[in-house]
C-alpha cells in the first residue's frame, strides 16, 4: 500500500459555461467575450487550489450532454456550470443530472453595471447571465437535483469568496466520500453518546471504517527499530518543549509508540483513527495505549487526525476541520467560568499542534484521568481569536447533523494538568451556552478549531444534504 502522507488532493473542479448559440451569428462579438470571461473563471478556479477540468463552451442541448458525460468520465468533485448569458435549461440539466457531484452555478457579469448610454443588444447580452438562473432553479428542483448559485461580477471578491466556499466544502466531501477512518480497540465502557453504528458513517458521509485491533498496533511497534525511535524522540524534542515532569523512558516509550502508528497509518492508508484500550495491569496492551498521546498529535498535525476514547464522530469532525483550514483539536468539557464568563474546554488526548498559542508543551502524567496507563501528554492553549466548536450528531433515526457555534479564545488562567485546556468566551452566560449546545443532542467531545467557520460548515452541509444547527448567543 501506498500509503497516507496527510496531503489530500486538490480539489477536482469541471467547469462548463455556456449560452444560447442563436446569438452567435447575430452578434458577432459576443460569442468572443464571452469565451474571455470563462477563460478568466477557469483560471481564478485554478487560483483557488483547484484541479480544473474545462470542456469549454457550450452552445446547445447537444453540447451539453457531450459535456455532461465529458464531466461523468472526470470523476469531478464539483460542477460549475457558468452562465455567461441566456441559456436554456436543456444545456445544463444533463450536467447536473449525469455528474456524480454536486453543482453550483455561477452568474458573473463583465463588470459591476453597462454603460447603459452606449450599449447594444449584443454588448446587454454579456451581462444577461441572471436571466436564466430562475429557469434553472425550477428546471433543478422539477428534476430533483439540489440547487445552488453564486451572482456578483466577474472581478467581485464578495462572490469569488462565496464560490472558494462551495469549492472547499466540495474538498471535504470528497475526502469524506473516498476517506478511510481507523477505529482500533473498544469503546470505552459506559459511554453511550460515544457509540457509533459504523455503518451509518458510510450512509451519511461514504468512505470505509477499517476495524482495527491493538494488536495491530502491537505488532507495528515491536518491529520499531532503536534508531527509529531515537529520531521520532528527537523530533519531539523540537517541536515541543519538555516539562521537568517528563520521564525519559515515558518519553522513549511514546516515540517508540508515534513510529509504529506511522506505520499502522501507512499500511492502512488512514485518513483518521479512533481508539482506546482499557488493559490490565501495566500489560503491553495498557502502555500501548498510555503512550499515544504523542503519536497521534503528530499525526493530527500533518493532517491525519486521531481521537481517544474510540470516539468516531469527534475524529471525522477533526478531519473536517483539519480539510476546512481551522485545525481542529480533540476538545470536551472542562469547568465554566462565571466569573469571567468562559467556557474552559480541552482533552487530555491528542491535540492539533499547528493551532497552539505557543510551542506546544509535554507533561508528565503519573496517571491518566479515567484511564489505565501512565505517560506524556501534550499541554497547550488553542490560539487567541476566533474559534469554533464543531461537531457531527447521530440523530436517533440515524441521520448525522453537525452542531456548530462561534466563540473566541481569550486569556486567562489554566490549569496545568496535560490537557489542552482553552477558555472560550461565546458571547453570552457560560451555564446558557452549556444548556443550549448540550440541548443539540452532542457527544460529550467534539472539535474546536480556529476561525469563525460556520457559513463554510452551512456549504458543506448542503452538500452532503445533512442538517447544521448552530448555537448562537
Amino acid at each position: 500500500m501506498a500509503g497516507n502522507t496527510g496531503a489530500p488532493p486538490p480539489v477536482k473542479v469541471g467547469l462548463v459555461a455556456g449560452g444560447l448559440g442563436a446569438y452567435w451569428p447575430q452578434f458577432p462579438d459576443l460569442l468572443p467575450q464571452l469565451k474571455r470571461s470563462a477563460e478568466r473563471v477557469s483560471e481564478r478556479m485554478r487560483g483557488l487550489g483547484a484541479e480544473v477540468v474545462d470542456v469549454g463552451f457550450i452552445s446547445d442541448a447537444q453540447e451539453g450532454a457531450a459535456a455532461a458525460e465529458k464531466l461523468r468520465a472526470a470523476g469531478c468533485d464539483i460542477i460549475v456550470g457558468f452562465l455567461t448569458t441566456y441559456m436554456t435549461a436543456t444545456m445544463l440539466v444533463p450536467v447536473a443530472q449525469r455528474a456524480d457531484a454536486p453543482v453550483l452555478l455561477i452568474n458573473l457579469q463583465p463588470t459591476e453595471s453597462m454603460d447603459h448610454a452606449t450599449f447594444d443588444t449584443g454588448q446587454w447580452l454579456a451581462y444577461c447571465g441572471a436571466c436564466p438562473l430562475p429557469e434553472m432553479a425550477n428546471a433543478f428542483a422539477r428534476c430533483g437535483v439540489p440547487f445552488r448559485s453564486v451572482s456578483g461580477y466577474l472581478e467581485d471578491e464578495r462572490a469569488w469568496a462565496k464560490i472558494g466556499r462551495w469549492v472547499r466544502a466540495a474538498g471535504v466531501r470528497a475526502a469524506l466520500r473516498r476517506g478511510r477512518h481507523g477505529l482500533m480497540g473498544h469503546l470505552y465502557p459506559g459511554m453511550l453518546d460515544v457509540s457509533t453504528d459504523l455503518t451509518l458513517v458510510s450512509a451519511n458521509f461514504g468512505g470505509h471504517v477499517e476495524v482495527l485491533e491493538f494488536d495491530d498496533l502491537r505488532v507495528r511497534v515491536e518491529k520499531v527499530t532503536d534508531a527509529e525511535a531515537a529520531a521520532k524522540k528527537a523530533e519531539a524534542e523540537k517541536i515541543f518543549e519538555l516539562d521537568a515532569s517528563v520521564n525519559d523512558d515515558d518519553l522513549a516509550w511514546a516515540a517508540r509508540v508515534s513510529v509504529g502508528l506511522d506505520r499502522l497509518v501507512e499500511d492502512f492508508e488512514l485518513d483518521s483513527l479512533a481508539y482506546y484500550h482499557r488493559g490490565l495491569d501495566g500489560e503491553v496492551h495498557e502502555r500501548l495505549g498510555a503512550g499515544m498521546i504523542l503519536g497521534a498529535s503528530l499525526l493530527t498535525a500533518r493532517g491525519i487526525p486521531a481521537a481517544g476514547e474510540y470516539e468516531l464522530r469527534t475524529s471525522l469532525a477533526m478531519l473536517i476541520a483539519d480539510r476546512l483550514g481551522t485545525g481542529g483539536s480533540f476538545t470536551e468539557l472542562q469547568a465554566l467560568d462565571f466569573h469571567r464568563g468562559h467556557v474552559e474546554m480541552g482533552h487530555d488526548g491528542p491535540a492539533h499542534l499547528a493551532i497552539s498559542a505557543r510551542r506546544p508543551l509535554l507533561r508528565g502524567l503519573g496517571v491518566y484521568h479515567g484511564k489505565r496507563g501512565y505517560g506524556v501528554s501534550v499541554e497547550f492553549d488553542v490560539k487567541h481569536g476566533p474559534v469554533t466548536a464543531f461537531g457531527v450528531i447521530q440523530r436517533r433515526d440515524g441521520r448525522f447533523a453537525f452542531v456548530a457555534s462561534e466563540g473566541e479564545t481569550v486569556d486567562g488562567p489554566l490549569l496545568r494538568i496535560g490537557n489542552t485546556t482553552s477558555r472560550v468566551d461565546f458571547g453570552c452566560d457560560p451555564g446558557e451556552w452549556v444548556d443550549a449546545w448540550s440541548a443539540t443532542g452532542i457527544s460529550h467531545h467534539w472539535a474546536l478549531g480556529t476561525g469563525h467557520r460556520v457559513a463554510d460548515l452551512k456549504a458543506l452541509a448542503d452538500l452532503l444534504e445533512i442538517e447544521l444547527v448552530t448555537v448562537n448567543p
